[in-house]
C-alpha cells in the first residue's frame, strides 16, 4: 500500500527527492515517516512528518533534508540535498493513519528505494 521511487546514484553535492505514493486507503490522517537501511546497519529514522504538517528529522539529516505531504495525492516526499556518501542505503517510507503524535512504531510499510551517492 506504500510504493517508493526516485532512488538513484548520484554523486556527493548532488540532491534526489524521493516519493512515496500510498494506495487502498487515505494517510491524511495520521503520520508519514522516512527511514534508512545501509549494508550491514540497522535500520534508522531519517525524518517524520505528523497529520499538520510538523516536521521531525535525525541530527545526520537536519539542514539536509526536507519531508513534505501531499495529502490530495497520498504521497509523501523527501528532497535530499547535499548529499554525502554516507547517505547511501535503501530508504523506506512507513505510515501510522489516525495519530496526532509522532508514533513509536508504523502500520505500514513501502518496499524501499536505493539510493546510492558516490564521492
Amino acid at each position: 500500500q506504500l510504493q517508493a521511487s526516485g532512488g538513484g546514484v548520484v554523486q556527493a553535492g548532488e540532491s534526489l527527492r524521493l516519493s512515496c505514493k500510498a494506495s487502498g486507503r487515505t494517510f491524511s490522517s495520521g503520520a508519514m515517516a522516512w527511514f534508512r537501511q545501509a549494508p550491514g546497519k540497522e535500520r534508522e529514522f531519517v525524518a517524520v512528518i505528523t497529520y499538520n504538517e510538523l516536521a521531525y528529522y535525525s541530527d545526520s539529516v537536519k539542514d539536509r533534508f526536507a519531508i513534505s505531504r501531499d495529502n490530495n495525492k497520498n504521497t509523501v516526499y523527501l528532497g535530499m540535498h547535499s548529499l554525502k556518501p554516507e547517505d547511501t542505503a535503501v530508504y523506506l517510507c512507513a505510515a501510522k493513519p489516525g495519530v496526532k503524535a509522532i508514533p513509536a512504531q508504523y502500520d505500514y510499510w513501502g518496499q524501499g528505494t536505493q539510493v546510492t551517492v558516490s564521492s
